[in-house]
């Protein structure tokens, strides 16, 4: 299945196509605004270095946040929108799962929130172990603490160092973005439903 995979939920828009597990092409730019300007542009030149026109996608899958309210608008618009031309379906992908989709033990999913609250997820291994939820930093440091133990941990994200100095030792990760080639891989495996964005607080 060739799965065209897209991220402007956070700091980065990212494009990625994928057959099956094999990567057929990759773009990534870190941007704090601008994503609705270079989605299209960044689309188009991913699918030509893969040597495919957008017929030939079978699947488009897009971040639905939490992040960014313009941010994941503008992927999620651009996924329906292209899916709808293509008669394909389009899925969506949380943030925080994507974050998380390269971890293989314990980890956390963490965006900054603002206002002193974080986004967070938990997950072992690719298992989501608590759905995902806005949390002021006190209530995400215990939740992280009730579920971790003295484990070992990672926390991915950009509110992963905010959440650092609760957790001596745990691995820290601040990509700008989702990897696109995630988003892909974790879009091709979802049941297909309809695309709407997640808002974990009021936009």
């Amino acid at each position: 299945m060739i799965v065209l995979g897209l991220d402007t939920c956070l700091g980065a828009c990212s494009v990625a196509v994928l057959d099956g597990p094999r990567v057929l092409a990759h773009a990534s730019e870190a941007m704090a605004r601008g994503h609705q300007e270079r989605l299209a542009p960044m689309a188009q030149a991913v699918m030509a270095q893969a040597g495919l026109g957008f017929s030939d996608l079978a699947r488009v899958a897009a971040t639905v946040g939490p992040g960014s309210f313009t941010g994941l608008r503008v992927g999620v618009a651009f996924a329906k929108g292209l899916a709808s031309a293509l008669s394909v379906p389009a899925v969506g992908v949380g943030a925080l799962e994507a974050l998380a989709a390269e971890e293989d033990g314990l980890a956390a999913a963490v965006i900054d929130a603002r206002r002193d609250q974080v986004y967070l997820q938990v997950f072992e291994a690719g298992r989501a172990l608590t759905p995902p939820e806005v949390a002021p930093l006190e209530a995400a440091v215990a939740r992280l603490a009730g579920i971790a133990g003295a484990r070992p941990f990672t926390l991915v994200g950009s509110g992963a160092p905010l959440l650092a100095a609760s957790r001596p030792g745990a691995q820290v990760l601040t990509p700008e973005g989702c990897d696109a080639r995630h988003v892909a891989r974790l879009g091709a495996r979802r049941a297909v439903s309809p695309l709407r964005p997640l808002y974990l607080r009021a936009p």
